[in-house]
């Protein structure tokens, strides 16, 4: 595999140990929340307060990582990371942890989530050329499945068993390690993405916001593209905020299996990293991502209809294949379309809408696992499923760089 450069490979190595992190966390905060509580609308909250922080804070963060060391911001997102997570195992350790301190928890880990995404995701048009993003990208999410799904994952179920805090412990690790990484990254090798005017002043905070704001609505391409990601993303949170209970009680999977199964799962998405950039390159990048889009969202539908804990992870693999070769796809696309000093900002602001709105699905999956834990499936993958068909043509002939970088220029 050809090196991306000393920069890439530094954050790389950061992402890595976050990866390791997240992956024994997946595991074990979903099994700690169902031994805290039955409720499905507070187990969906958890689901809900991780992603609410994109609403609420995406684009202040966006607009802080247009202004500041974006090395040193990530460093300090993992290093709080890191005490939250050690503050976690502690309260399990002495039997203070309740469902409202993990609630409590999981949207301060978001905010951080949110800063330390949006920074890594605007550090690679700084690090790497145009030619490069997909294999960066790529690497990501390889390394993202391969870490969290078949290291972190299995390993967190053998930690759980032996005592429930140790998974915690090593969250807390990864975080502070991470950190030290993304400090280190050489600062020769990154790229001045500085343009002349903020070069000589840096614009009022709250105009750089508006700006971003401006940016994506006067580019109708590109936010035709956030919405339509939007709307599905809010399916999906719909469907799988429950997932957990769905697994457990009405496919009877033993919560000792449950790391297990995330693991085969994430086994699709290790596939679809490593044939994303090919597939894109054969068939091109749009038609790639119209399949994926329309392939996971019926998918998700399907999950539904599983019969047995088998027909579920086969055909939710399949669906972790599609989605890993769209999230690659379609970041590189923001990546090549959006200036590099203005990434932060419109990532914020396309990340306000897409992942905002999941936490509304969330708990409104919650509500209607109340009458059934099939329904928020049904139901999710179904309006899915019919916006990725409205989708279609937009997908195929309008969503291409050139398009979206002369609308961008005209905006």
């Amino acid at each position: 595999m050809k090196s991306l450069g000393p920069a890439f490979n530094r954050m790389w190595g950061a992402s890595l140990l976050t990866n390791l992190a997240d992956g024994v966390l997946i595991a074990a905060a979903p099994l700690l929340a169902v031994s805290l509580t039955k409720n499905p609308v507070l187990i969906s909250a958890i689901s809900a307060l991780v992603m609410l922080p994109w609403l609420l804070f995406a684009i202040p963060i966006g607009a802080i990582v247009d202004r500041v060391d974006r090395r040193f911001l990530l460093a300090g997102a993992n290093s709080i990371r890191c005490v939250i997570a050690a503050l976690i195992a502690l309260a399990i350790s002495t039997n203070t942890i309740t469902i409202y301190w993990l609630l409590l928890a999981t949207f301060l880990i978001g905010i951080c989530e949110v800063t330390a995404d949006t920074t890594s995701q605007s550090l690679i048009p700084q690090i790497l050329d145009k030619s490069q993003f997909e294999r960066g990208n790529s690497r990501f999410q390889i390394s993202e499945t391969v870490i969290q799904g078949f290291i972190g994952t299995p390993i967190s179920g053998f930690l759980y068993a032996l005592a429930i805090y140790l998974p915690f412990v090593i969250n807390s690790l990864g975080f502070l390690v991470a950190a030290v990484l993304a400090a280190s990254i050489p600062v020769k090798f990154l790229q001045d993405i500085r343009s002349e005017e903020s070069a000589d002043k840096k614009p009022d905070f709250i105009a750089e916001m508006k700006f971003g704001i401006n940016y994506l609505y006067n580019n109708k391409p590109l936010l035709r593209l956030v919405v339509t990601t939007a709307s599905i993303g809010l399916c999906y949170s719909m469907a799988t905020s429950t997932i957990i209970l769905f697994i457990l009680n009405e496919l009877n999977l033993k919560p000792s299996l449950f790391g297990l199964a995330l693991t085969v799962i994430g086994s699709g998405a290790i596939l679809g990293g490593l044939l994303a950039p090919k597939l894109s390159s054969k068939f091109g990048r749009s038609t790639v991502m119209t399949f994926c889009i329309f392939m996971s969202s019926f998918l998700l539908l399907l999950e539904g209809f599983s019969p047995n804990i088998y027909v579920y992870v086969a055909l939710a693999t399949f669906g972790s294949f599609t989605i890993s070769i769209w999230n690659i796809l379609i970041m590189a696309t923001y990546q090549s379309v959006i200036p590099a000093h203005l990434f932060g900002r419109i990532h914020g602001t396309r990340r306000t809408i897409v992942w905002g709105l999941m936490p509304f699905g969330s708990l409104l999956g919650g509500f209607l696992a109340r009458g059934g834990l099939r329904i928020p499936l049904f139901i999710g993958g179904t309006i899915a499923t019919v916006i990725a068909l409205f989708s279609l043509r937009f997908l195929l002939h309008g969503l291409n760089t050139a398009t979206i970088e002369k609308a961008g220029e005209a905006g």
